[in-house]
């Protein structure tokens, strides 16, 4: 159960306030560690404890209300914990919240960048407020390598939803992030658009060895870009592992099929495997 700790406006007080930052296990840039969320007596959360490393790209999946955003808010410093930890790079996010943060980035569907400001304009707001170094040059890279050079000028708001995704992943990895978190990229693209991205996804994990905390509830495409997965359900992970081993594991014929059983049918401590 989660032990009440006191409201994180004590904890982000102490924020780059010196602390040295422990170093981190070998190739390890997020670790989470007894994480709970309580709302009332309502638990949203409840003691999820799991490592990201680099080059790696994990999944948390979980059906609605399972707890992944939740859990992503702590990552990012918008929810504060009610117990537990987060260290990004080494850096306790509670003890070192700018210096955390400085090292991760975030792409969600449902955070659209600004509509009004051209593709462009809105790598440069954000390289600014990152406080880019060689911002012209940095911003000219990415849109070589998002293939955006011909939509620089094109306002945001305009673009296909497949175009607004690589923009966005554009501007996750402004900062090159240690970290990268994306709460499914790809909910709102066609099949070839899709394919795209995780392609992309793919290649900053392996060329920019970031590591990536990744949500989606698409199984084909989770086994086709995650080295492992978490299953959460309510509030709590049930199953960790190999997204195509894990359902022989547990006696399902698919990961798809294992997903719909944990989501139906929650169980109060993680299943036994098969066999």
């Amino acid at each position: 159960m989660c032990a009440h700790s006191p409201d994180s406006g004590s904890h982000l007080s102490h924020a780059d306030a010196g602390h040295p930052a422990a170093d981190p296990p070998a190739g390890v840039v997020l670790s989470v560690a007894g994480l709970c969320k309580r709302y009332s007596e309502v638990i949203a959360v409840e003691d999820v404890s799991f490592d990201v490393h680099r080059r790696e790209v994990v999944g948390l999946l979980g059906p609605n209300g399972a707890g992944k955003t939740t859990t992503l808010n702590m990552i990012l410093g918008v929810l504060s914990p009610t117990a537990g930890s987060v260290r990004i790079g080494g850096i306790d996010l509670a003890l070192g919240r700018a210096r955390a943060l400085a090292q991760a980035n975030f792409s969600a569907v449902y955070a659209p960048l600004p509509g009004n400001l051209t593709v462009e304009q809105n790598l440069r707001f954000f390289g600014l407020v990152y406080g880019i170094p060689g911002l012209g040059r940095r911003v000219g890279e990415l849109l070589r390598e998002f293939d955006l050079e011909r939509l620089r000028a094109t306002k945001c708001g305009v673009l296909s939803s497949g175009e607004q995704t690589r923009v966005a992943l554009a501007k996750a990895v402004l900062n090159r992030p240690r970290l990268l978190l994306l709460d499914e990229p790809t909910a709102s693209l066609d099949p070839a658009a899709a394919q795209t991205v995780r392609a992309r996804i793919r290649g900053l994990a392996a060329e920019a060895g970031c590591g990536i905390l990744w949500t989606s509830h698409n199984m084909y495409e989770v086994e086709a870009v995650c080295d492992r997965v978490l299953f959460l359900s309510h509030g709590r992970i049930l199953l960790e592992g190999d997204p195509r081993r894990l359902p022989r594991e547990y006696g399902a014929a698919t990961l798809e099929e294992l997903f719909i059983r944990l989501a139906r049918e929650p169980l109060a401590e993680p299943m036994g495997r098969a066999g």
